[in-house]
């Protein structure tokens, strides 16, 4: 058949293009526990450590803002998520729960530090996220370049954040 045809001529063509990686295969009599207990006993032997610790990495800029990144949009999502479930499952409507935080007598200082707190993670994903994109195009790799883009990132945010809660 024509499945039979081309599986055949994939096989062939992985075997001679990648007959490389057959060397390196386990061969079939092995089990995945012998093959673990070899692992771990060649990494013994070697004295290789468990694996690195963040201890040992110098912080930078560009693994501060990927950790920054990725908890912001875990941040984002979840509080979207309490927002709509919330929404589903409380028994007053919005305009209640508006009015309620209206009676409540808070500073504007209190005020204006919340609306930063919120206005900070949306603005720091967004341009984060840009910087990203022009990433996915093959833009802006160089070590002086991931560092400019990250400082840019960070000014913008703090920038439109202030702007945001000074409204």
């Amino acid at each position: 058949t024509l499945l039979t045809t081309v599986a055949r001529q994939g096989q062939c063509l992985s075997r001679s293009q990648f007959g490389v990686l057959y060397r390196h295969a386990v061969p079939m009599g092995t089990t995945a526990n012998e093959e673990m207990n070899k692992f771990w006993a060649k990494n013994t032997r070697l004295n290789r450590p468990v694996s690195p610790h963040i201890s040992i990495y110098k912080w930078s800029i560009p693994m501060l803002m990927s950790i920054s990144h990725r908890g912001t949009g875990v941040a984002l999502s979840s509080g979207i998520s309490a927002f709509a479930l919330a929404a589903l499952v409380l028994p007053e409507s919005y305009p209640y729960y508006l009015d309620l935080i209206h009676s409540m007598t808070f500073g504007p200082q209190f005020l204006a530090f919340s609306k930063f707190a919120l206005a900070f993670p949306v603005a720091y994903h967004t341009f984060n996220g840009i910087r990203h994109l022009a990433w996915d195009l093959g833009k802006g790799f160089k070590i002086p370049e991931v560092y400019r883009s990250g400082y840019i990132v960070v000014a913008l945010t703090v920038l439109t954040s202030i702007s945001l809660a000074a409204m």
